[in-house]
Formats: C-alpha cells, sequence, structure tokens
C-alpha cells in the first residue's frame, strides 16, 4: 500500500465528552494533513460533534453512528456519558460491550486503514485485526497521570519519583474504592494495551513533550512502550454558537482579567452542601463570575431553589449562573476572563493554558487531583485545598479566587501561563507532524496492510 496517498481512519471514543473532545482534535489535524475520517460515536453524541465541527471538514470528517442496544434503563438520550446519572454508568459500559457485533460490521463495512480507539474500548483492536485492519490506541489523559498509575503496578512498595503529584488521604480512599469496583466490573474481553511485547506497543498521547517530557520519560522506562505525543485537546472557539449572545455582551462589558468562569464538567455533580459553600464563596470573593451548574438527566431542578436563598438577587449585577452549558472556549479566551475555577478534567486545564487564563483548581475526582497538582506544579494554578474529609469551604474559595483575581498571585499565574500557551503553540504542528510519521510508518509496515496488498 502507498502511504503517501490519503488513509481513511476510523476514530473511535469512550462515550465521554472529555474523550470525544480528544478525538476531535486529533480528527482535524489528520484531516488538515490529508487524511480521511470516520468518527464513530452514538447517535446522541453525533448530535453534539455535528455542531464542532466547520464547514471546511464537512467531506474530510464522515460521522459513523455506533448503535447500541435497547435496554429498559438506557434510552437514547442516554447513550453518553454527559449528564447521565451516575447509577447508570455500569448500564452504559454494559451496552457498549453489546454493541460489539454493531462496531464490527461498520469495520467489515467501510473498511478503514486505521482504528485509532480509547484505551477503555482496547477491545476495538481484537476487532480490528480480524478484518486486518491496524488499531492503535489514544489516550486521552496526560503523562503525569498515566504514570503516576502506572508506577505502582510496575514498581510495587517504591514511592513515586515526583513527590509534586500525590494524592491526599481522602483522596487516596476513594481511588482504593474506585479500583475495586472496576475490578469488580472487569471483563476478560476488555483487553489490555500492555498485553503484546510492550516494545511494539504504540500509544499517541493527547499531551506535549514541551510540558511533560519528564513524565512522559518515566513512562517509557517503566513499559518500554513508545508513546508519542499529539499536542493538548485544544478545540477552537466557534462563533455561531446559539444562545449565548447575551452571555458573551454582559462578559464584554466587564473589566479585562476581573471574572472567573467557574465549571466542573459535563460528569461531575456538585453534593447540595458543595454547591453552597461554592455560591458563598463565590458572594463574599466581590469577584465578577459565570458559573455553570450541571444536573443529572430527567432531573426537573429549579435553580433558584438550588441555590442559597436570595444568592440570586445578591449576585445580579457581577454574575451569572447557567443551568447546563455556556461556551467555554469562548469565555476562555474572552479578555475579561481572568481565572478558571476548574475540576481539572484534562481537556478543561489545556484549554486554559492554550488561552493563557490561570487555573483556580477544585478537583473532583479519578485523574483530576494530580492534574491539578501538576498545574500548581508549573506555576498555572493554585488549588482549592478541602479538609481531611474532602469539604470545601467558602472561605477557602473566597480566599483563592480573590488572589487570583485581586492580587499580585494573579498576575504572576497570567506570566507563566503565557509562557506557557506560546511555548506550546510554538510546536503544535510539529508535534503533530511526527505523530502523523509515526502512524504512516506504523501503516507501512503492518502486517495487516502488507498482507491485503
Amino acid at each position: 500500500m502507498d502511504t503517501t496517498t490519503s488513509l481513511r481512519v476510523l476514530m473511535f471514543p469512550w462515550l465521554a465528552h472529555g474523550h470525544i473532545s480528544p478525538y476531535l482534535t486529533v480528527s482535524k489535524k489528520l484531516a488538515d494533513r490529508g487524511f480521511d475520517i470516520l468518527l464513530c460515536s452514538t447517535l446522541v453524541n453525533l448530535n453534539l460533534i455535528k455542531k464542532r465541527i466547520p464547514k471546511k471538514y464537512s467531506v474530510s470528517i464522515q460521522l459513523v453512528e455506533l448503535r447500541l442496544p435497547e435496554l429498559p434503563d438506557l434510552p437514547p438520550e442516554y447513550h453518553t456519558t454527559n449528564g447521565l446519572p451516575p447509577h447508570l454508568n455500569s448500564t452504559l459500559k454494559k451496552a457498549v460491550k453489546m454493541s460489539k457485533p454493531g462496531f464490527s460490521k461498520i469495520l467489515r463495512d467501510l473498511k478503514p486503514d486505521l482504528v485509532i480507539h480509547d484505551v477503555l474500548q482496547v477491545w476495538a483492536k481484537e476487532i480490528a485485526n480480524s478484518y486486518n485492519i491496524l488499531a492503535i490506541t489514544l489516550v486521552t489523559f496526560g503523562g503525569a497521570v498515566l504514570s503516576y498509575f502506572m508506577h505502582p503496578m510496575r514498581k510495587p512498595g517504591i514511592e513515586f519519583p515526583f513527590p509534586a503529584i500525590y494524592l491526599t488521604k481522602i483522596e487516596r480512599k476513594r481511588m482504593r474504592e474506585m479500583m475495586e469496583q472496576v475490578g469488580k466490573d472487569k471483563d476478560p474481553d476488555d483487553g489490555d494495551p500492555f498485553a503484546e511485547d510492550p516494545t511494539q506497543v504504540i500509544l499517541l498521547m493527547s499531551t506535549s513533550l514541551s510540558i511533560e517530557s519528564k513524565y512522559i520519560d518515566y513512562l517509557n522506562e517503566l513499559t518500554q512502550a513508545n508513546y508519542v505525543p499529539v499536542g493538548p485537546p485544544i478545540q477552537e472557539p466557534m462563533n455561531e454558537d446559539d444562545g449565548d449572545i447575551e452571555l458573551i455582551d454582559w462578559l464584554g462589558k466587564k473589566e479585562e482579567h476581573s471574572t472567573v468562569f467557574v465549571s466542573f464538567g459535563s460528569e461531575y455533580f456538585l453534593t447540595k452542601e458543595d454547591m453552597e459553600e461554592i455560591a458563598y464563596g463565590l458572594e463574599h470573593s466581590n469577584v465578577n463570575f459565570i458559573w455553570v451548574v450541571r444536573f443529572p438527566k430527567g432531573e426537573e431542578v429549579n435553580l433558584e431553589e438550588a441555590l442559597p436563598t436570595g444568592f440570586l438577587e445578591r449576585i445580579e449585577n457581577r454574575g451569572r449562573v447557567v443551568n447546563g452549558w455556556a461556551p467555554q472556549p469562548r469565555i476562555l479566551s474572552h479578555p475579561s476572563t481572568g481565572g478558571f475555577v476548574s475540576h481539572c478534567g484534562w481537556n478543561s486545564v489545556m484549554e486554559s493554558i492554550d488561552f493563557g487564563v490561570p487555573i483556580i483548581a477544585m478537583p473532583m475526582h479519578i485523574d483530576q487531583p494530580i492534574n491539578a497538582r501538576w498545574m500548581v506544579e508549573i506555576g498555572v494554578a493554585v488549588e482549592i485545598v478541602r479538609d481531611e474529609e474532602g469539604k470545601v469551604h467558602r472561605e477557602e474559595v473566597a480566599q483563592v479566587i480573590t488572589s487570583v483575581i485581586c492580587e499580585k498571585t494573579g498576575g504572576n499565574l497570567r506570566e507563566k501561563v503565557k509562557e506557557i500557551s506560546e511555548k506550546l503553540k510554538s510546536i503544535r504542528e510539529e508535534e503533530m507532524d511526527a505523530a502523523v510519521e509515526v502512524l504512516l510508518q506504523q501503516c507501512k509496515n503492518s502486517k495487516f496492510i502488507n498482507s491485503s496488498s
């Protein structure tokens, strides 16, 4: 096969916005380099993805529907983790595994040259290989996180060599509980990206060597696999978003760097207690803010009743509370935005750095505490510290927000985040070009391509 010609690549992310977004970023970069892209997900996700694809990709990026089986508790609008009630997570995973025959048919019918799949869907590799199709994993989180979690598996009993990265006692307890549950739910057919000869394993990573070289080097030491950075998962602001004109106009009337954006991702729902502490923290900070609050699908929530009594009236002139969704890239790229109160999901922190916005870290679970501490380590974040029971307090929220927006701390963070942002942008194209060379070489050397050409 002549790999100088266009390759047809099927992208297969997990059904979460935090996974789909990096896959869409890489899809656009590959399309810019002449690849034909098939992006595979459920209909509810594809309807959202359509809005994030500019017209120039209307031919080069095609959307492919993965149909999940009909389960009583899981109607089609729940075929995504976005807004999914937490008790249905395991049901969604079960439905995805039941869709393997449908995925197999997609590969049989569309015959891509390469499948790029999620680390949570390693089973896709076996199906692809059965059709003589090469499959490679794209990891949707950074090197610090992966090295932290790989370390105890490869070097049990030895302390992690980078002390800036750690979990608190309560975070370790929650992680153990989560891993125990994962162990119970694990299916032998799930697959393991390191099951074969590790020196032959290629993993694409949504990060950059310019900021994570020591962690990627350590991953190489731990596993001997080849980690190939494709750059951070950055989505460009879309100017045609509907329904946000009033919000952006309101933001435009605020002074430069005077406003914080507050958002905790599409999958985490605040407890009533956390919501109250954050609300009072924002109020007592006397800082302008846009706060996105989310509730599980199917819950009818009165925003006024969910927030402290009289809160919306008291903050009317300097705050906006948005239920469900706001145009994050447009807000972060706005000159009035001076800080991002974030759960520290990987996409969010990378977007914040890209737009030069300091991070006010309030991690929730899984990889987020590691991301938060890494952001603090590189000098672009301050963390809102929880107590020993993992609870957040309004005084801490107010103090940290004020320090970033109104004090010298914010200026220092802005300087550092701008420096890192410029460094990332300067090598973005070069890093992706190098990743493309690796993909082309893998396809050229693949036993599957060779056997079918």
